[in-house]
């Protein structure tokens, strides 16, 4: 429901009628479900987004043919003002890509593990996946999460090239490698999740 779009799947040659039938029993969950969620934060021109551990004010910046530029706490973007939005998020997963490869090339290090690849995608309910082949993806929305989030989101990911599970010994690993404290990571992620994966969304994320 990122979008505010409710989906309804439905095994392979259910009863459409009965799926829909049993939806409308839901009405009122989803109708709860809806008020808990978070508006969606367009990026528009004047918006002012989390970045790190701070805020970005995006600014259309006419005087720009296209382009990106960053100076203190405001992005200056380029071009049309209808191609804002898509402007800022490339540059989002540039930034996400950057950083999220750095800290996974220094926490691969303290684990004594290789990590094959680094790439982000805009997953709906994953911040982060490590594959057998030691490729890890993760979530570019991280960029907008405190650095204590997203560094601790590293370590869990880079944990898993020693354990794929969630046994003891691998939480053990994360707890040494992470330089905070993993619980209160995914307890920020548990309450602002929502807000983050609503940001930019319809611009093309």
């Amino acid at each position: 429901m990122r979008s505010g779009t409710l989906r309804l799947s439905l095994p392979p040659r259910a009863s459409l009628d009965r799926a829909i039938a049993w939806a409308r029993t839901q009405e009122g969950w989803v109708e709860a479900q809806s008020r808990r969620m978070p508006p969606a934060l367009p990026l528009a021109d004047g918006v002012a987004i989390p970045f790190c551990d701070g805020t970005l004010t995006l600014r259309h910046d006419p005087s720009r043919k296209r382009g990106v530029l960053r100076k203190g706490d405001v992005l200056h973007i380029g071009g049309a003002p209808d191609r804002l939005a898509a402007a800022t998020l490339r540059w989002l997963r540039a930034e996400a890509l950057r950083l999220l490869s750095a800290e996974t090339a220094e926490f691969a290090a303290r684990a004594g593990v290789r990590v094959t690849r680094v790439s982000v995608g805009d997953p709906k309910s994953r911040w982060g996946s490590c594959a057998a082949s030691g490729a890890i993806r993760y979530s570019w929305r991280l960029i907008l999460t405190p650095a204590h989030v997203r560094r601790a989101t590293v370590a869990h990911e880079v944990a898993h090239r020693v354990h794929m599970d969630h046994s003891p010994r691998f939480h053990a690993l994360v707890a040494e490698i992470a330089d905070g404290d993993p619980k209160a990571a995914r307890a920020w992620l548990a309450r602002h999740g929502a807000a983050i994966q609503g940001i930019g969304v319809g611009a093309g994320s």
